[in-house]
């Protein structure tokens, strides 16, 4: 490659980067492995003549979601051996993210967690189609599939995350009211005043990663998930431990980032319907949490 080819790479990688970062987040869960993913797309686009090249943006995802995917199969091994629940790795994302409907929703812990019920090959056509708005003749070439074939894919796992996602959109001012709620029904760890913030049916997770304490299994129901978490953070407040819950933008959605003792414990995101939490989402395995220390840029476009 020549010196000016060297420079169009590197700038087109440049311009694009935060692009294929969400590109690969989006398809993996893992900011880590999506760096990977970056650090494998740039190998390979520099070897690529750019004058060959009639649509930058594109090519570059084409190579991002297939490097995703080969790196989809190794995770695949690394999640079943995982100890207990396993949850997306939270970002701290800038506010301007939560403006940005489609993006939001595209990263929000909830949805995140409905994309890893999807095969990777449909993962990769939802997330294509209805986050980045990529044509069907491109993905079928991004996926070796035909644009008939592709079109039956993007059908098939829509109606799969539609049947999972929330029935209505929530928007960010709604949830921080509900998680203002959420936090003083902990601090004052009264399982009535939990009750009265959680959907009958609300689903806690909580990721430990067999690093942290944290539940197996999730805890359903809001009768179980109020006693859990009163006998929990709650019982640890009262206690000699003191808990702080402070409000951040993690994954494009407002949450609460915990500290106990005033040491950084993980990170709390929720899933918020008709003003009542329905999905709770608390990250404490460490080696998750590195991307809560400065905002993660992200882009769609």
């Amino acid at each position: 490659m020549t010196e000016d080819g060297a420079g169009e790479a590197t700038e087109s990688f440049v311009a694009h980067r935060n692009l294929l970062f969400t590109v690969a987040y989006e398809m993996l869960g893992s900011a880590a492995d999506a760096e990977d993913v970056l650090q494998e797309t740039w190998l390979r686009w520099v070897g690529v003549d750019q004058e060959q090249v009639r649509d930058r943006r594109a090519y570059l995802i084409r190579i991002t979601t297939r490097q995703s995917l080969n790196r989809l199969r190794s995770m695949s091994r690394r999640k079943e051996a995982y100890v207990g629940s396993w949850l997306p790795e939270p970002l701290l994302t800038a506010p301007d993210v939560a403006e940005d409907a489609v993006l939001a929703e595209s990263v929000s812990m909830a949805l995140m967690l409905v994309l890893e019920t999807l095969s990777p090959t449909e993962r990769a056509v939802f997330v294509l189609r209805e986050v980045f708005d990529v044509g069907y003749e491109e993905i079928a070439a991004t996926v070796g599939k035909s644009p008939a074939a592709v079109r039956q894919i993007a059908h098939r796992a829509r109606r799969h995350v539609d049947a999972r996602r929330p029935r209505q959109a929530v928007s960010a001012a709604q949830t921080r009211a509900v998680l203002e709620s959420f936090r003083g029904a902990l601090e004052s760890g009264d399982p009535q005043d939990l009750l009265a913030v959680l959907a009958p049916d609300v689903v806690f997770v909580a990721d430990g990663g067999g690093i942290r304490q944290a539940a197996l299994r999730p805890v359903a129901g809001a009768g179980k998930v109020a006693r859990f978490m009163a006998g929990g953070i709650g019982r640890k407040n009262r206690g000699n431990v003191s808990v702080c819950l402070s409000p951040a933008v993690v994954n494009g959605s407002p949450a609460l980032v915990v500290r106990l003792g005033g040491e950084f414990d993980g990170v709390m995101a929720v899933r918020v319907e008709d003003s009542r939490i329905s999905g709770l989402y608390y990250v404490r395995n460490p080696e998750k949490l590195s991307r809560l220390a400065s905002q993660t840029p992200l882009a769609v476009r």
